[in-house]
């Protein structure tokens, strides 16, 4: 699977066959060809790993390296590799704020993290992240967003995991109309 995607991938970037293919290709990362199912648990720690492997000697800015770095925490985490995906997914957050990059992709790799900060008993610091992610998305896409409505149900989870029922409750009430 992994020298199919990083074959596939490489024919693509050397011969210029555009956005479209270059996203199908990609997805051989994460996805099956024939199903079109996600890979999950050892399967998409293993191919996280080989995509790491494949872009990490590409320049810190481009693009398949940036997405190879998400690949190698998504895949640490699926895999129960909890600890392992918290270090990447900081450094993660680091390289992207240091190259500046878009609000909306900040708040995805946040959103991820605190994921990962929950499953490793980090439950404060998790509902932190997923406030301002929550925060982020109501001021970059307003109430109406599909990701703000995800935010707000991720934040709210984040609360009643640390028994904070009523501010459950409003987060979830002031969504309720938009959904």
């Amino acid at each position: 699977l992994a020298e199919q995607a990083k074959i596939l991938l490489a024919e693509a970037l050397e011969n210029n066959l555009g956005d479209k293919t270059l996203d199908e290709r990609w997805c051989r990362w994460h996805s099956c060809s024939l199903c079109e199912q996600n890979y999950h648990g050892v399967v998409t720690c293993a191919l996280g790993w080989a995509c790491w492997k494949t872009n990490v000697g590409r320049p810190e800015a481009h693009w398949a390296r940036l997405l190879a770095m998400s690949r190698l925490g998504n895949g640490l985490s699926a895999a129960k590799h909890h600890e392992d995906a918290l270090f990447v997914q900081e450094a993660e957050l680091s390289m992207w704020r240091r190259l500046g990059e878009s609000e909306e992709q900040m708040l995805d790799v946040q959103t991820n993290l605190a994921r990962t900060y929950h499953h490793c008993g980090r439950t404060e610091e998790a509902n932190r992240m997923l406030r301002d992610v929550y925060s982020g998305c109501l001021k970059l896409n307003g109430e109406q967003s599909r990701d703000t409505l995800a935010a707000a149900l991720n934040y709210s989870a984040s609360l009643d995991a640390l028994k904070r029922y009523r501010e459950a409750k409003s987060v979830l009430r002031k969504m309720m109309p938009v959904a």
